[in-house]
């Protein structure tokens, strides 16, 4: 099997309604990525995720850098490929962010093809674990720019449509009022369902080590990513003096960072996130890094949970999946949740392929 051809897109998919959280605010979801077509009629779907922002970007490495390279070469030497996109001309400039994004889209395009041709779902191809279903928990209902009143509204909800576990957003500007929004909402979801807040980077040490402490009454399963990603030792720190377990990975882009992370003690859920790694290929890597420690990996969704699925059905040590439906409705199968549990897909492929109508219809780029 060989590649003829490798064609680049952006797709910008509505919100509703928008939301915010400490740091992003988004109306739509963007999926730069590509289509990667063979000598066999086989086509792969590849994309990242992003807040409708920078895309071009992606797009623009996609088409003068990889796709080039990608011409005439088996997808099914794609961890020979993946070397040769990481080390070669985007190098210099490239080892996080637009590049390593994009090189996440051409790693998971090659994967869905490679699982396409062996007739398989992805997570089968690459070695079941969870053959039944995976436990999710949602996010969609715990927006910063909610009222308390429409929060505490959509998480009654979540927990009424059979998730177990909730994630909220904190981080306003007074934290008090993240404390009160987050006691109001432990007393409406009762104590046993999970409950996790994620700050988005906006705290320094000191107010996280101070409203860490305060919320730790409220049983919280895991503070998420409380401090900038780029601070192994802060987060370290927090590790070590609050009784609340240390989440990220959302920001961290390669398996070099999250072994500092790992090694350090820095962390205790590893949420790597197969669009801001390289792929499906480096994430596979950086679950076996997070296994050697006995760390569970639960993924950020930038993918909205499309690949993700595959992975943590895949994965020994990887427990749990995020659930946000923004995008479900333009994938030909599309991530679905029963009861609080992920039901997994069954069609051969990564289930990154998308209906050509809305293809078509949401499609800039």
């Amino acid at each position: 099997m060989k590649i003829t051809k490798v064609e680049s897109f952006a797709l910008h998919v509505p919100i509703t309604p928008p939301i915010t959280d400490a740091i992003n605010a988004a109306s739509h979801w963007g999926l730069p990525g590509v289509r990667i077509y063979t000598d066999e009629g086989i086509v792969g779907y590849g994309y990242t995720g992003t807040c409708a922002l920078g895309d071009e970007m992606i797009v623009q490495t996609i088409d003068r850098y990889y796709g080039p390279a990608l011409i005439g070469k088996d997808p099914f030497m794609v961890k020979e490929i993946w070397d040769d996109l990481r080390f070669g001309a985007m190098h210099w400039v490239g080892r996080a962010g637009i590049a390593h994004m994009a090189l996440a889209a051409v790693d998971i395009a090659l994967w869905d093809i490679i699982s396409k041709a062996a007739g398989k779902p992805l997570w089968k191809y690459l070695g079941g674990h969870k053959p039944q279903r995976i436990k999710a928990y949602n996010t969609n209902g715990g927006w910063l720019n909610w009222t308390k009143e429409r929060l505490i509204r959509d998480v009654s909800e979540i927990v009424e449509q059979g998730f177990t576990g909730v994630k909220m957003k904190v981080g306003k500007p007074d934290s008090r009022e993240d404390y009160d929004r987050v006691k109001a909402v432990r007393k409406v979801i009762g104590d046993d369902i999970i409950l996790m807040i994620d700050v988005n980077q906006q705290w320094n040490i000191t107010t996280a080590m101070t409203w860490g402490k305060k919320l730790e009454e409220f049983d919280l399963y895991w503070l998420e990513e409380p401090l900038n990603p780029d601070d192994v030792m802060g987060h370290k720190k927090l590790a070590d003096e609050l009784n609340v377990p240390i989440a990220l990975g959302e920001h961290v882009y390669n398996k070099y960072a999250f072994r500092d992370y790992i090694h350090q003690g820095a962390v205790e859920y590893v949420q790597a996130d197969v669009t801001r790694l390289g792929g499906i290929t480096e994430w596979l890597q950086v679950a076996g890094l997070a296994a050697a420690y006995d760390l569970p990996m639960c993924p950020h969704v930038g993918d909205m949970g499309q690949i993700h699925q595959h992975l943590v059905a895949s994965t020994q040590n990887a427990i749990m999946l995020e659930y946000i439906p923004w995008i479900r409705d333009i994938f030909v199968e599309p991530a679905t949740v029963e009861n609080g549990y992920y039901v997994l897909p069954q069609m051969p492929g990564a289930s990154t392929e998308m209906k050509p109508d809305c293809f078509e219809k949401f499609r800039v780029l």
